[in-house]
């Protein structure tokens, strides 16, 4: 069969129209008429058994056809067979527009998503491996004498039989002190020298209660009684009293002694029992994260930080408690397991203690249920087999060949120097992306599609070879890879490439060719082809290096794998940070190098409003050691640039981030017809009641709860979709109204607004970026971390540039296609021409041979890293022989 006879071999023109697949080709997944998102009715045929490349611009279309279609209707099929009840329980993405789908097996998605942030969730627990050595432990750990065997739970923290009694399960204790609440004391109490007190009127209604009950409001804090200032703080007393509201301390004793009608009466609450009783108690986000404030972590004192109770900790294996063994690198540990699951137990296994029977085990628990007592408790007559019995010499070398097998897919992704009780938050999206895929490859599934969204995200080149290795173990298996993708390496080795374009948002959607990638060479509209083959036009030529104009000096930094590190930053220059993933890269520069420097201007390290996790979990990291030691006289100023969200929910969107909204609705509230209603430009907000429709409070639309089935949200039927009143949507400007204007795409409102210069200049920059697709209202809940960045670095070039400021960026390329690279390194480029110092960690070999200044950090990962191995020209860096970088850089200069 010749290629242009193979199934969806090409599409018709740009329409999006698939021949259709020749009778008998029963091996293709055939997609018809699908609409979701900007998708234009598109008919595809994909192959199944094999490594499929979904590529193209970002906002083309492609995840909406992978993502949005594909494991979209894959999931709507299996829950039909899921029992209603259950449905409802389960969070579903949704039925997909589309007409439909033939030749569908079960779809397994591995996004980049970090799901519910939890401490609680580690490294192991995501992989399952916790369960293995908590097993591990039960059956073939050492016991000290006397001492009963515990079950597995038992080294679980997150169960009540093996948490810390004293920090349950966490690790860290919590308190208040006396000047994490009062942080100035040479303020009053009226000037509200107890911050951790609520703000607005509960602190005021306390503040007042404390007038009543006789105390000094008006002394500074410091200056008071110190029994005073205990009771204040510390008492568990709730005396409910009069309150005068408005009344100076001198009234309120007078109208108590009149016996006057009080305003109200108000109960106390001490500053410490108002923190920690929030904390548990408030469903607010924000209420949780401000009281977290004045509360203080350290490492319990029980169980020093290794969150179990006493009894788990004293069980050893290879000279380890769970603890400490949980705390290994993932290579260190295979290492360990290696001999015990060839059979040579000499060492650890043979260190180890003796296990219980599993008869006896058996007979144990049932005499202690029979007895009215718990199968999970231990009791002191267990019967144990001798130290070194066969029983024992099985038990582990079973669990450790499972290990190994888990183990294995791990580190051939390059993740061997994480450990097991890492906490998932404080992991990349790619890192839990590449966790779940070693999961997937441990199962031993076939006949599944897995729909993998840029597994190479975040990867060095070196790592992108094993993962690639893994996707080619998953398809042996016997299953389909679907993956979206923008890595050329990546595209190369795929068997087959639906390439969507050939634009973003209204201008893409269409499929431009289906077929093996050598054919995509033809495809004139791709906008891939040109990187895929070798005949990119970018900016990405030959360019001399800068000159620094000074040198940002960082000395004996540490900082997790970081040791007394010394680094030199080249000023007024444009600087990749190189390294294989986990070498220390962004310890250094996204974490080290921001706080120090915010630290010599003095300035406090920026808080995260958006930061949704619980602060009683977030993990506090020791500040960094070091110092800037010189080149801080040529820094006026940090700007950090990361893929964090831009909001958290769809009233955050582009027009609101970047300010642009501020323009447009000042320009509607100038209008002659809003004039004369007198209508501000609070009243062309969707957040404001006065403008917005009241049926869906601006929302746009209603949710429709249909219990067993998932929840169907429709456009609101009073307002449809617009969020306006309707009184708001008859005032226009251009002959659009306001809610037409958020509906238009960032290259059609360059048009509508060409001749306003304030709105011109967030538009301009946004289009420049590469993001003319999105939609002036398009809500940040829809955007992908790399749209937001851009967002956030958007907001920033429309800022008048002055120099002197120093940029900080974290994977700027992450999600982006070859082409989208191009036109974010104009911009970063300019940032540079401008007279600033921009500093990315990178991976795209493409920008860093394009940089001024190249710091290579490693040469490995984890422990194996934290050094720097290279540091020059880009020509420089790629002739080190030490360099993990090297060899793919040269290829690049070449």
């Amino acid at each position: 069969m010749s290629d242009d006879s193979r199934p969806g071999r090409r599409t018709r023109e740009a329409g999006g129209v698939a021949e259709p697949a020749p009778p008998g080709a029963d091996n293709f997944v055939r997609v018809r008429g699908a609409r979701e998102h900007n998708l234009k009715n598109v008919d595809v045929d994909i192959p199944r058994n094999a490594l499929v490349v979904f590529t193209g611009v970002s906002g083309s279309g492609k995840s909406s056809l992978a993502f949005g279609t594909l494991y979209a209707e894959a999931q709507r099929r299996y829950f039909e067979s899921v029992a209603p009840y259950a449905r409802r329980l389960i969070d579903q993405v949704g039925v997909p527009e589309v007409d439909s789908i033939a030749g569908l097996p079960p779809a397994v998605a591995l996004q980049q998503q970090r799901g519910t942030p939890n401490a609680r969730s580690t490294v192991g627990s995501v992989t399952t491996l916790s369960s293995l050595v908590r097993m591990l432990y039960s059956r073939a750990g050492t016991y000290p004498a006397r001492q009963p065997m515990l079950y597995a739970e038992d080294f679980s923290p997150n169960t009540v039989e093996g948490a810390c009694p004293e920090c349950h399960g966490l690790g860290r204790i919590y308190d208040v002190t006396e000047r994490s609440m009062v942080p100035d004391d040479s303020l009053s109490i009226r000037e509200r020298a107890v911050a951790a007190w609520p703000p607005a009127w509960h602190g005021q209604n306390l503040r007042d209660i404390l007038v009543t009950l006789g105390y000094d409001v008006d002394t500074p804090w410091r200056d008071l009684p110190k029994k005073d200032r205990d009771w204040i703080l510390f008492t568990e007393e709730q005396p409910t009293v009069p309150v005068y509201a408005g009344f100076t301390p001198r009234e309120v004793r007078a109208a108590l002694k009149r016996k006057l009608e009080p305003s109200y009466q108000g109960t106390f609450t001490g500053a410490r029992r108002y923190v920690l009783q929030t904390f548990a108690t408030t469903q607010s986000a924000l209420m949780k994260k401000r009281v977290a404030q004045y509360m203080i972590g350290r490492d319990c004192p029980a169980c020093h930080g290794k969150r179990l109770k006493k009894a788990a900790l004293s069980v050893k294996f290879a000279g380890l408690d769970i603890g400490e063994f949980t705390h290994l690198p993932l290579a260190r540990v295979a290492e360990i397991m290696r001999p015990i699951a060839r059979g040579e137990s000499g060492g650890a296994a043979e260190a180890s203690g003796a296990v219980l029977s599993r008869k006896a085990a058996r007979a144990d628990t049932a005499r202690r249920v029979a007895a009215g007592g718990s199968a999970h408790k231990s009791a002191p007559d267990v019967r144990r087999t001798p130290n070194l019995s066969d029983e024992k010499r099985l038990a582990s070398q079973r669990i450790a060949e499972e290990l190994m097998e888990r183990l294995s897919a791990l580190i051939d992704l390059g993740l061997g120097y994480l450990s097991l009780d890492r906490s998932t938050p404080t992991l990349s999206s790619g890192e839990l992306q590449r966790l779940r895929l070693a999961t997937q490859i441990s199962s031993q599934l076939f006949g599944v599609v897995y729909v993998l969204d840029e597994p190479s995200a975040g990867l060095h080149p070196a790592d992108g070879e094993a993962l690639l290795v893994a996707l080619r173990r998953l398809k042996a298996a016997g299953n389909s890879l679907f993956v979206v993708e923008h890595d050329t390496q990546t595209m190369r080795q795929a068997d087959w490439i639906v390439d969507v374009g050939p634009a973003a948002g209204e201008q893409g959607g269409c499929v431009l060719y289906s077929g093996p990638p050598a054919g995509l060479a033809d495809v004139a509209a791709s906008r891939t082809a040109a990187y895929l083959f070798g005949e990119r036009k970018g900016p990405r030529g030959g360019r001399s290096p800068r000159e620094p104009v000074g040198w940002l000096q960082l000395a004996h930094v540490s900082r997790n794998n970081l040791h007394r590190v010394d680094a030199a930053i080249p000023l007024g220059c444009f600087t990749a940070v190189t390294g294989v993933s986990g070498s220390g890269k962004s310890s250094l520069i996204a974490q080290a190098l921001p706080e120090l420097v915010n630290r010599h201007l003095g300035r406090a390290e920026d808080s995260d409003p958006d930061d949704e996790r619980d602060p009683l979990f977030a993990v506090t990291d020791a500040p960094t050691e070091g110092r800037i030691a010189g080149g801080m006289e040529s820094v006026r100023r940090l700007v950090r640039v990361d893929q964090k969200p831009i909001g958290r929910t769809p009233r955050s969107n582009l027009a609101t981030y970047t300010g642009l909204f501020d323009h447009v609705r000042k320009l509607f509230a100038a209008t002659p017809a809003a004039r004369k209603r007198h209508y501000t430009a609070g009243r062309f907000s969707f957040n404001v009641a006065q403008g917005r429709c009241p049926t869906c409070e601006g929302e746009g639309f209603v949710s429709v709860e249909l219990l067993f089935l998932p929840s169907v949200y429709a456009p609101c039927s009073a307002c449809h979709g617009t969020r306006y009143r309707p009184q708001t949507l008859e005032i226009t400007w251009q002959g659009r109204n306001i809610a037409e204007v958020l509906d238009l795409t960032v290259d059609a409102a360059c048009d509508v607004f060409a001749g306003e210069a304030p709105a011109m200049r967030s538009l301009q920059v946004l289009r420049d970026i590469g993001l003319g697709y999105l939609r002036l209202g398009q809500p940040a809940t829809e955007l992908s971390g790399g749209e937001a960045q851009r967002i956030k670095l958007a907001t920033e070039l429309q800022r008048a540039q002055r120099g002197d400021t120093l940029y900080v960026l974290d994977e700027p390329t992450n999600g982006l296609h070859p082409a989208d690279v191009d036109r974010l390194l104009v911009q970063l480029q300019a940032l540079v021409d401008a007279g600033n110092t921009v500093v990315v960690v990178e991976h795209d070999m493409g920008v860093v041979a394009q940089a001024d200044w190249v710091i290579d950090i490693g040469p490995g990962a984890g422990d194996q890293g934290g050094r720097i191995v290279a540091a020059g020209r880009p020509h420089e860096v790629a002739a080190t022989p030490a360099s993990a970088t090297a060899n793919f850089l040269a290829r690049e200069l070449d």
